[in-house]
């Protein structure tokens, strides 16, 4: 299984704190937020269940186009800094990064199981080949694979005492990809490498030495056939061999956002300001370029069932064909209606989700997925600070906003 979305690695990503400066938020609220503590929210302690309105047909809003109520809300451990891959539904349950690792029946919203120490906090949630692969929570230098259904552990990896706390940044079907520090012989670092592990023994099949002034935080990964490619920080894009670790070319990009980028077919999708670029993954040329209204740029891209949903800080919404960047539709549909601009985007049935920053007209909104209209937006109203994160299991779509993960029928 290859991963559609980059994924960010670290405890905080730069993109999650330049998210928070730009919504005004203090620096003890920042803190506040980095620790984990919350006010409960005004839906209910641990386990509440709020009154539940008539389920929308097919993800349709009710008739006074408010949100659904949710089926069900329950109180978490989530320690989350807004990236995409910090909540994931698999195999009948719903889990968000936290420590402990908990997961919860998709349907019931009961507890199926719990792992303390399981994860880093804020760490990727990875999905390959039916196994949640993890940075583990103990930092003892290894890597661990669960079966999502149960939490029982399936796969552990360690890269060498020679390295500091392996964190995986991508997986495929045959291999996880991890960055670690390299050690000195005084404890410290400067230096970090990329690695991979086989997902079935565990055993090193290669690793490469990053250039020096790299970081091993906030990158973002993601597989395609034969190829691993990440951007960072330094406004990297970088593309290597998943066989060899050999790099295939790397290129500056001059606005690469600090959230997800695509991948599809033989092209790697990223958001640069004012353009959205594709180039091929063989060699980094320039295959399509689209262009967002003057004084507007595009936020984090999603690829959902061969279609590339974006949305631009003019608050557009654009449906794309990622193979040639040609424009399905594009809607206006959240500026008429004063909302804030969604980030992460899945779908169930015809309905397209999308989850947003910190904001009294965010939350998650519901689009009609042909044309982009917006049927509804839901919001807990508990002014927590976090951004919203979506995941879907086809039936149900789950919200998670800072400690609280909300059902709502899809």
């Amino acid at each position: 299984m290859s991963k559609a979305l980059g994924t960010a690695v670290g405890r905080t990503s730069r993109r999650r704190l330049l998210r928070l400066a730009g919504g005004g938020i203090t620096m003890a609220a920042l803190g506040a937020g980095l620790t984990g503590c919350e006010d409960e929210l005004a839906t209910g302690g641990e386990g509440s269940t709020p009154p539940r309105s008539a389920s929308p047909e097919d993800g349709k809003a009710p008739e006074d186009g408010k949100a659904p109520a949710p089926l069900w809300t329950k109180s978490t451990s989530a320690q989350t800094y807004g990236d995409n891959d910090e909540l994931v539904a698999v195999d009948g349950v719903v889990i968000a990064s936290g420590d402990p690792l908990v997961a919860f029946d998709g349907a019931s919203g009961e507890e199926r199981w719990s792992l303390p120490d399981g994860a880093v906090p804020g760490a990727p949630l990875l999905l390959g080949d039916g196994t949640l692969y993890l940075e583990s929570g103990q930092y003892d230098g290894s890597v661990a694979g669960y079966v999502p259904g149960s939490g029982k552990e399936a796969w552990r990896s360690r890269l060498g005492k020679e390295y500091r706390q392996p964190r995986p940044v991508a997986v495929d079907g045959e291999q996880v990809y991890v960055i670690a520090e390299i050690l000195e012989a005084d404890g410290s670092s400067h230096t970090n490498v990329i690695a991979a592990l086989n997902s079935r023994t565990g055993k090193v099949a290669w690793k490469e030495q990053r250039d020096l002034g790299t970081q091993q935080n906030g990158v973002h990964a993601a597989v395609r056939d034969r190829y691993l490619v990440y951007t960072d920080f330094k406004n990297n894009l970088t593309v290597r061999d998943t066989a060899t670790g050999k790099q295939v070319w790397t290129q500056k990009t001059t606005k690469t956002s600090y959230g997800p980028f695509v991948l599809h077919r033989d092209l790697v999708i990223v958001p640069q300001g004012q353009r959205l670029q594709a180039f091929a993954l063989s060699d980094g040329s320039e295959k399509w370029s689209v262009r967002s209204e003057e004084f507007t740029a595009f936020r984090e891209p999603s690829l959902v069932e061969d279609v590339l949903y974006i949305a631009d800080s003019g608050r557009t919404l654009w449906a794309v064909e990622p193979g040639t960047g040609r424009k399905i539709w594009q809607s206006t549909a959240l500026k008429d209606a004063g909302g804030q601009v969604p980030r992460q985007f899945v779908k169930a049935g015809g309905t397209l989700y999308g989850a947003t920053d910190l904001d009294e007209q965010g939350g998650v909104h519901a689009f009609d997925a042909k044309a982009g209209g917006l049927r509804w937006t839901f919001n807990d109203r508990s002014g927590d600070h976090h951004a919203w994160l979506v995941a879907t299991d086809g039936k149900r779509v789950f919200a998670l906003h800072g400690k609280k993960l909300h059902a709502l029928p899809a």
